[in-house]
């Protein structure tokens, strides 16, 4: 698949880096940082993947700092994104890829994609002709696979896929919880990726998070089975035992994390028929518990007019539903001290311009009701 070879099908996915102040995503821990790439790559893995806007438009710096600067370039592989919701004008596109060899600090990129393409975000990519721009690009040898990440329904995904067999790869969201969920269409997009024989990279295996915290009736069931290994471990296993996966990438914060995953990575070993089991009725207890499936992506809160910090807020909501009834709440705490900083979630207009960039297709206005009636009442 590229010039650098990959020996393994962990990536790091540069979108949740360790940060000094969790108020502030582009206060890069980078100290934290330079220790997670250099074990990550003595372990022999070599896949990083980062965006133009994540971590706050630092992740690409970050990167450069923390591994071009300071290791080989044929010792790992980079992949870096096309930022389809900031495009106005082909311009734009010639702008931004420049930007990103410089922050980046390389020549050209193994993995080059048009992010987050939908029925939005492919209208752009269409009119400004993104395809023929990446095409390009790989003609020119600053690009060696391209590919778009996707997240939409599997009929546009395959409509995509016949409009353009010159892509090398798919980038699909995949994970146990979305797998058969309709709006996500987790397993219908892998089966349209295989019917066109295109390589599939994973993102969101541990959807932000949500599947490394589970229930504890649900954590039982998999521990039980295997005592020795994390819960996420399960969700990252799920998603690389699946034929036609190049990669599974993991949004790892901490060298905890790290470890964790290059422990049972190392040597992957593909799912069982007794684990798809325990698996499934871990699934349904999960299913049961979950209010919001936001993975904490924050594509809803750029341009929000109200400034809403819905991510955060949402990841409360979550917490306040799961926990059993308290006199005290903690939540609530954090929620008095976010909206000093924020909007407030009853502040929502309804302009449902988040709605519009949300991956997981969340009803974000009516959900944030809700928030108003768990914390403002």
């Amino acid at each position: 698949m590229s010039g650098n070879s990959i020996a393994k099908k962990l990536g790091f996915g540069l979108m949740r880096l360790p940060v000094l102040n969790p108020d502030d995503l582009s206060d890069i821990d980078m100290e934290t940082l330079n220790k997670m790439v250099d074990a990550f790559l003595e372990r022999g893995f070599t896949y990083f993947d980062t965006a133009y806007m994540y971590n706050a438009f630092k992740s690409e710096i970050a990167i450069r700092e923390s591994l071009v600067k300071r290791h080989k370039r044929d010792r790992f592989t980079l992949a870096t994104k096309l930022p389809t919701m900031l495009l106005k004008t082909g311009a734009d596109q010639v702008r931004i890829f420049n930007e990103q060899l410089e922050k980046c600090g390389v020549d050209y990129f193994d993995y080059y994609l048009i992010h987050n393409l939908g029925v939005i975000h492919y209208e752009i990519a269409q009119r400004l002709n993104s395809f023929s721009f990446i095409q390009q690009k790989k003609m020119e040898g600053k690009i060696r696979q391209i590919g778009f990440s996707f997240h939409d329904n599997a009929d546009l995904l395959d409509q995509i896929l016949t409009a353009h067999p010159e892509v090398d790869f798919v980038q699909l969201q995949i994970n146990y919880l979305d797998w058969d969920n309709e709006s996500i269409q987790s397993h219908k997009c892998y089966e349209v990726a295989r019917k066109h024989n295109k390589p599939v990279i994973v993102m969101e295996p541990v959807k932000g998070g949500i599947l490394a915290n589970i229930p504890a009736k649900a954590e039982k069931l998999l521990q039980d089975f295997h005592p020795e290994v994390s819960v996420s471990s399960w969700a990252i296993r799920f998603a690389a035992s699946h034929e036609g996966i190049m990669m599974v990438l993991s949004g790892m914060s901490d060298i905890k994390q790290l470890e964790d995953n290059m422990g049972y990575m190392q040597n992957f070993k593909p799912f069982t028929l007794e684990e798809y089991k325990v698996l499934n009725s871990a699934l349904a207890i999960i299913n049961e518990s979950i209010a919001i499936p936001c993975t904490a992506c924050h594509y809803c809160e750029d341009g929000c007019p109200k400034h809403i910090a819905i991510s955060k807020y949402f990841a409360l909501y979550n917490t306040e539903k799961q926990s059993q009834k308290a006199v005290f709440s903690t939540q609530r705490v954090y929620y008095s001290n976010y909206i000093k900083t924020y909007g407030k979630a009853s502040d929502c207009i309804g302009c449902r311009r988040c709605e519009k960039s949300c991956p997981q297709h969340i009803e974000i206005s009516n959900w944030l009701k809700s928030v108003v009636t768990t914390f403002e009442a």
